[in-house]
């Protein structure tokens, strides 16, 4: 059995969400009976922003709760969907009467369960607004989904969609904005070694050790592609070569590029692959505007590493540049 640093399988998201709370007592709480993190100061005078999922993507997605980004996550059980009431919940929280948009990952069970709260909160008359992000350009249907997988593109939204409501915007510009990320960013993942949730005996797949997998998701489900481990600017090439397939991009183009590791791959194997990355994006004209290198959506201790890029213009560039306290998105 592999070794886990947790007490109790039953326990590790609560006691997750606690030390969580606990490593920033200024600026979050968590709130009574719910694994929901909400910003000490909401509500506020803006638009509101909520987001979440299953537990086991850490930082995402308490770790974007705070000023420029989100005013609450919602946790689920790990890799499980958080439920309507623990949304709703939030969502009532984080209200300042500027209405609530709420950030959806492409996951079934995560669409269905932030609509119906969403439903609730109409019900008692909060306005309130969803997207839904599909950013990963590995497959077009999976076990999780119907269309594409939401995964590391996400933090871009959560990242420009809060710069718009920290800036005053309406529901409606706020969700524009948004949509502007969700249609301009793209990503595609891999993984050398699988994760294994804490109350299961066994990894979520099985990979020898020459084997890798291209176009994983952020569930511990394997990916579209196996094969033997290939050398880190060759992997950078495939997962790239999907990408700019994938969206139209001319010479000139200016985009945010994100190296994600997925929780078990050293900062060392990050930068080498930001190194090729870059090389790649200079070759076809791109211009890289800003560049972050680290864990931003993981897998548990999965090995590997996802690609993401975000398309820009110049409403992007100065949302992507306004003020925030989580210092993975400065």
């Amino acid at each position: 059995m592999k070794k886990k640093l947790i007490n109790d399988p039953e326990n590790v998201v609560v006691e997750m969400i606690e030390g969580i709370v606990k490593a920033k007592p200024s600026k979050l709480r968590k709130l009574d009976n719910y694994n929901v993190v909400v910003r000490k100061d909401a509500p506020l005078d803006k638009v509101a922003l909520v987001s979440g999922g299953g537990s086991g993507h850490e930082p995402a997605h308490a770790g974007y709760v705070g000023e420029g980004m989100l005013d609450a996550a919602v946790a689920g059980d790990v890799f499980t969907s958080p439920t309507p009431d623990a949304i709703f919940e939030a969502i009532k929280t984080v209200n300042g009467g500027k209405g609530v948009l709420l950030i959806v990952k492409n996951y079934t069970g995560d669409v269905m369960n932030f609509e119906m709260a969403e439903d609730m909160a109409v019900a008692e008359g909060i306005e309130v607004a969803h997207v839904v992000v599909n950013d990963d350009v590995a497959v077009e249907d999976s076990l999780y989904t119907t269309g594409r997988r939401g995964v590391a593109g996400t933090i871009f939204v959560h990242k420009i969609a809060g710069a718009k409501a920290a800036a005053g915007a309406e529901l409606s510009e706020v969700k524009k904005a948004a949509e502007k990320v969700i249609s301009n960013v793209r990503t595609k993942g891999m993984a050398l070694y699988p994760c294994r949730v804490p109350s299961a005996e066994e990894p979520t797949f099985k990979l020898e050790e020459d084997e890798m997998e291209l176009g994983i998701g952020i569930h511990g489900e394997p990916g579209t592609q196996r094969t033997k481990v290939k050398k880190a600017d060759e992997i950078v090439d495939d997962l790239l070569g999907s990408i700019l397939s994938d969206i139209n991009f001319e010479n000139g183009d200016e985009v945010a590029l994100m190296v994600n590791g997925m929780g078990g791959t050293p900062l060392m194997e990050l930068f080498i692959a930001n190194r090729r990355a870059h090389q790649v994006l200079e070759n076809r004209g791109i211009k890289v505007y800003k560049n972050f290198v680290d864990e931003f959506m993981t897998s548990l201790e999965m090995a590997g590493m996802s690609i993401t890029l975000l398309k820009l213009d110049q409403e992007l560039k100065e949302l992507l540049d306004a003020p925030t306290d989580i210092n993975l998105m400065k």
